[in-house]
């Protein structure tokens, strides 16, 4: 024996460990890989944003801004420093190089920040965060309740109830006003009672807190002692002492101001078709399964809402994980579709059985590539998908090579197809392959190695996309190389049915799964087309019906065979010839496709424009615009989105476009 390829061949059950071995792993690693719309990216940003309530962008620049972009100078790894003056916000966003230490800029940004002393009295303290990736999963809009309270309410119910779901760890309720409690003194009032705003602000302070006593220790144990007095309502308030007059009167809160339990002074409002609405965000860890997320919330929802107030309704505005969907159904599609391809094309040229060993490279090819990538880290995800389709027409090449080469050795020689014949046929051809076909495959993972070192965010979803490729191409080759001579050198089906059957068994299947409706509806017409297949073979049609399908495929590539030695080889031996012809040609085409090119007839697009799921407007007003004129230009633009949803409606009334509509007023919830 010489060499691995002849060992595995002449060791038919190495081999078949080999692939079981192969299939086994990438099965059990499937269940361990988390399922993403889109892989956690690193985009290397620290941005510090500080509130400088009522000022405009001017002031805003000046005293906040500038100041921070000088405190910053000079910190290692900074790469670019960008600032944004909006009324009443400072957004400074510090770019970072690649190979930059995140975790000490982040530090060395935040005692930058926190050192400068020179900010305006009325800036807020600075918030400083590393950016990293959204990982939204699903936003659901609560509708009903048309008061605000009772609405925000609701909204931490149903919030509540989905963060205790099971795999449901980060919900937040959003595009809500935060409450607030607002102490309302006029100067009458103060001057009444002869008091200050200081005093009345450091009586509410005194009288609305909680304070440890310490403890005491007795002879039954130890005693903790704890001062309540937190206040935490409007009418809490209203009843805290700010003065007590020497003759044991009392003056209350409630006498001298006015105290709201409501909400910020913000002009933030949200409508879900055109009804007040509160939107509730779920998000995901990096480790957590997108579609376990998903179907838990589904399933949530599919209980009903008839435990919450009546007239609530839980509607689904945005879900993440559709984007996966439409990739693996893509993926799963075009798997399906290549084997079939392969199966059946190459029934034509090969025999069933090796077409049959051949389109078994590419689900291998996939388990093996599923295997490792799941060691790399990665995950199942829009672009992970992405480089298994992309990869999905290269994976047979190199069985094909291989199997072509090999049955011209079996069954193309005129030797007598003998046992011993096949495996040595296997053997040889595998061998004289063999190094095309790995520098086949190097020649291709060499066009996707550079495609790795990209930087940036770009870079990292190559990254992802070239990794998958060059795992499908390593166990592609593995399994050319080592699996498939020893199913091609061993003939273990002994009669035209068998052959036959050994290739319409995938086919079958697969056309089966796609008609059938689900699992149960799946084995029952699998259940029946085998009593089928049996009775038939049973009375001996199927072996005729085998046998024919046999002599047709041999008189086709019999036919093929000889169209490329003679028509073919002829056409190539006068290009051979007429050498400078041939080269001119060529040239040309060249030349042709170079113009093409920088004439603009062929634009480039790194990304081509996919048409998305929904249609943003945003609305920008001029400063100082109040909110109720914006307002209205808003409630303009929806009722026009509304006009245009009744027309689409009228064109496609099965499945009309226009699912729901969602405004906001004061941030842009999407």
């Amino acid at each position: 024996m010489k060499g691995p390829i002849e060992w595995f061949a002449r060791n038919h059950i190495a081999s078949n460990l080999l692939l079981g071995l192969i299939v086994m792993a990438g099965l059990v690693s499937l269940p361990f890989m988390s399922q993403k719309s889109f892989p956690d990216l690193d985009f290397n940003l620290i941005t510090v944003s500080v509130l400088y309530l009522g000022a405009a962008p001017e002031e805003v620049e000046e005293g906040v801004c500038i100041r921070i972009e000088e405190a910053l100078e000079g910190i290692t790894g900074v790469e670019k420093i960008l600032s944004t003056a909006t009324e009443g916000v400072c957004s400074v966003s510090v770019e970072l190089y690649e190979n930059a230490d995140a975790t000490k800029a982040l530090g060395d940004v935040k005692n930058r920040v926190d050192a400068i002393d020179t900010f305006p009295a009325e800036t807020e303290k600075p918030i400083i965060t590393f950016v990293t990736s959204e990982r939204g999963v699903m936003d659901l809009a609560v509708t009903g309740p048309t008061d605000e309270t009772e609405l925000k309410v609701v909204g931490q119910q149903v919030r509540d109830e989905i963060a205790a779901l099971r795999g449901v760890t980060q919900v937040t309720l959003s595009n809500s006003r935060p409450y607030e409690i607002s102490i309302e003194i006029s100067e009458t009032s103060l001057r009444r009672y002869g008091l200050t705003f200081a005093q009345v602000a450091n009586a509410v302070r005194a009288g609305s807190l909680d304070l440890p006593g310490g403890s005491i220790k007795t002879q039954g144990g130890e005693i903790l002692l704890r001062t309540k007095g937190q206040a935490y309502r409007g009418p809490e308030f209203e009843k805290l002492v700010v003065v007590t007059k020497p003759d044991g009167t009392r003056v209350y809160l409630k006498d001298l101001a006015n105290v709201v339990d409501g909400f910020e002074d913000t002009d933030q409002k949200l409508w879900f078709d055109s009804q007040p609405a509160a939107l509730i965000r779920v998000a995901r860890t990096p480790d957590q399964d997108i579609l376990q997320i998903t179907n838990a919330i589904n399933q949530y929802l599919a209980a009903g809402t008839d435990h919450l107030p009546e007239g609530v309704e839980v509607t689904v505005w945005s879900d993440g994980s559709e984007f996966l969907r439409d990739r693996l159904d893509t993926l799963f599609d075009s798997a399906r579709q290549g084997f079939l391809l392969v199966l059946l094309l190459l029934a034509l040229f090969l025999r069933p059985r090796l077409s049959f060993w051949v389109s078994v490279g590419v689900p291998v090819a996939f388990m093996g590539a599923i295997f490792l990538t799941s060691l790399l880290g990665l995950s199942i995800d829009g672009i992970s998908t992405f480089g298994f389709i992309l990869v999905l027409g290269i994976l047979v090449d190199d069985a094909v090579v291989v199997g072509e080469r090999v049955y011209s050795l079996q069954y193309r020689t005129g030797a007598e197809p003998t046992p011993e014949h096949l495996l040595n046929a296997a053997i040889a051809g595998t061998r004289q392959v063999s190094v095309p076909v790995i520098f086949g495959v190097l020649t291709t993972a060499t066009a996707f190695v550079p495609v790795m070192l990209g930087p940036g965010t770009i870079g990292q979803i190559q990254t992802v996309i070239a990794t998958v490729v060059l795992c499908c191409l390593a166990f592609s080759l593995v399994e050319s190389q080592l699996v498939l001579p020893s199913h091609l050198g061993h003939k273990n089906v002994s009669s035209a049915a068998g052959e036959v059957s050994l290739m319409l068994t995938p086919l079958l299947a697969i056309v089966l799964w796609e008609i059938s409706w689900g699992g149960r509806s799946f084995l029952a017409l699998a259940i029946g087309v085998f009593s089928i297949f049996l009775a038939w073979h049973l009375t001996g049609g199927y072996e005729k019906f085998a046998q024919a399908t046999i002599r047709q495929q041999q008189r086709f590539s019999d036919g093929l065979e000889n169209f490329v030695q003679h028509k073919f080889r002829a056409f190539v031996t006068k290009a051979v010839r007429a050498r400078y012809v041939t080269v001119a040609a060529a040239i040309a085409v060249f030349i042709a496709t170079i113009g093409a090119l920088a004439g603009g007839h062929m634009p480039f697009s790194f990304f081509p424009s996919i048409a998305a799921d929904a249609v943003t407007v945003k609305l920008t007003m001029p400063l100082g615009t109040p909110a109720s004129v914006t307002e209205g230009i808003l409630k303009n633009i929806e009722v026009a989105g509304e006009a245009l949803g009744e027309e689409l409606a009228e064109q496609y009334p099965r499945l009309p476009p226009v699912t729901h509509i969602l405004s906001a007023l004061g941030g842009q919830p999407v």
